[in-house]
């Protein structure tokens, strides 16, 4: 099986064909404003985020990223998955299991105090593969959020 490894500078044209991936898969193609001069200034030059890659036969074809975030009742910090994706002609091989996992293992290694992530309520299948880990769905909260347009 291919490896998962962290992304580097060099791989800035990937992440943004996974991400777009991402976006066409959860209907939200139109809403992607990222591009390769923003991504590596905010994943390598300022690190506000980590990737992690999966690769197969030397291509790149799924991805996990992540930051970190700060929970005030725990008093440490915790990991936020932003975003796992495998391209759907490569899913049910394990990548995003293994990309899972290795998430998971930086959160305990990282000593975080929780890790969390959204999943959209149609996504049935992701829904699923969460479930499979133990993973909770805080039906008490809900996700707020402010545009660009709305912090001037």
């Amino acid at each position: 099986m291919g490896e998962i490894r962290e992304a580097t500078r060099d791989d800035v044209t990937d992440i943004l064909n996974l991400i777009k991936g991402i976006a066409a898969y959860e209907k939200m193609a139109d809403m992607v404003e990222a591009d390769e001069a923003t991504l590596e200034r905010s994943l390598f030059d300022e690190r506000m985020a980590r990737v992690l890659l999966a690769e197969e036969n030397g291509s790149v074809i799924g991805f996990a990223l992540y930051f970190f975030n700060f929970s005030t009742f725990k008093g440490r910090k915790g990991l936020y998955l932003e975003d796992l994706f495998v391209y759907p002609e490569h899913r049910g091989k394990g990548y995003g299991k293994r990309l899972f996992e290795r998430i998971k293992q930086t959160a305990k290694e990282e000593h975080c105090g929780r890790m969390e992530w959204v999943c959209l309520d149609w996504n049935k299948p992701a829904l699923d593969f969460y479930a499979r880990y133990g993973a909770e769905i805080l039906d008490k909260w809900r996700v707020l959020r402010l545009s660009e347009e709305d912090l001037t």
